[in-house]
């Protein structure tokens, strides 16, 4: 008896247990919740944390987070206003702000992050197409204003470029944005979602069009490096020019100067030789004679002289009676 009493009892506290267990539940600071019974919600969602309690088995709670969210999408090729296919790469901040709404419309996070991929996607789509090119990379118009600066200031300018070259900004990538959120924002709040941000990443060409406007940019720099080669020859033939004609004045002149140094000498020489032969004209003459000799006879000369010509005169025996004073 005792043993049936003891195991009563014990049966009796499980279930307690159990009822009690099921029938607490917590909620944290990220979350928020919804007490459902077969299927119907059972009031607004709870959203301060703590503890709180439901009829086990009857009733589930359903609970949904209650921080910012990221979403991320994938690419998108859109034409822009101007025809130029570009990618777009777009992020958005989101939240749960009525998680009744929220639980009836999408169910789950995924079915969120799905349903914005299309709202967003769309909604770029939209604005992006309705604007240029440059409206989604640009937020003013600072090329401009600089090369009006640099032009103004007299700087030089790359003669490729002008005023013209940049297109201008009207409508700006800020604005875009906000176009974006703003027509996202419109749809969003029916889901019991709030939209927090909307950024584009990133915008680039499509591989066609990167292609070709890569072969428009070499196309320009070798123009330009062209130009720069041809003003670089220009440049050199007229240094070449400068220094020919500087290294030509430079001969004419040392050519002068020697003549000049070489007159002198030869004049200089002309009056020693004056002297000398003023002095003693017979041992000038002799010395002369000599030099002759060293000049014109050697070991393999033959001569054929009269006794009477003046070149035989000092080889006759010894003559050095006409050296005298």
């Amino acid at each position: 008896m005792k043993n049936n009493v003891a195991t009563f009892l014990i049966l009796v506290f499980i279930i307690v247990v159990f009822f009690i267990g099921g029938a607490i539940f917590t909620v944290d600071e990220t979350q928020q919740a919804i007490v459902t019974q077969f299927g119907e919600p059972m009031g607004p969602a709870i959203t301060q944390a703590g503890l709180y309690f439901k009829i086990p088995l009857i009733q589930k709670v359903n609970y949904f987070e209650k921080r910012i969210m990221e979403w991320d999408g994938d690419p998108n090729q859109i034409p822009t206003l101007d025809k130029r296919y570009i990618w777009v790469d777009t992020t958005a901040r989101w939240r749960i702000n009525d998680a009744l709404k929220f639980m009836q419309s999408m169910g789950s996070e995924r079915a969120a992050q799905s349903r914005l991929a299309d709202i967003i996607d769309a909604a770029t789509r939209d604005v992006i197409s309705g604007h240029n090119l440059i409206e989604t990379v640009s937020n003013s118009n600072e090329l401009i204003d600089r090369y009006k600066e640099r032009a103004k200031a007299g700087e030089a300018l790359d003669e490729f470029l002008d005023e013209n070259t940049f297109d201008r900004v009207k409508f700006g990538r800020v604005n875009v944005t906000k176009a974006i959120f703003k027509r996202t924002n419109e749809i969003v709040p029916s889901y019991g979602i709030e939209l927090i941000d909307i950024r584009i990443k990133s915008v680039t060409y499509v591989q066609e069009v990167r292609r070709k406007v890569y072969d428009r940019m070499i196309a320009e720099r070798k123009r330009a490096a062209e130009l720069f080669r041809s003003e670089g020859q220009g440049k050199k033939a007229e240094i070449e020019g400068l220094m020919g004609k500087e290294l030509q004045d430079i001969q004419s002149n040392a050519y002068r100067q020697a003549q000049e140094i070489m007159g002198k000498a030869d004049a200089e020489a002309i009056r020693i030789y004056a002297e000398a032969f003023s002095k003693d004209p017979a041992f000038y003459a002799f010395l002369k004679t000599l030099d002759t000799y060293r000049y014109t006879v050697n070991a393999e000369t033959t001569l054929i002289l009269t006794t009477e010509g003046e070149f035989y005169k000092y080889l006759k025996s010894g003559d050095t009676e006409s050296l005298k004073p």
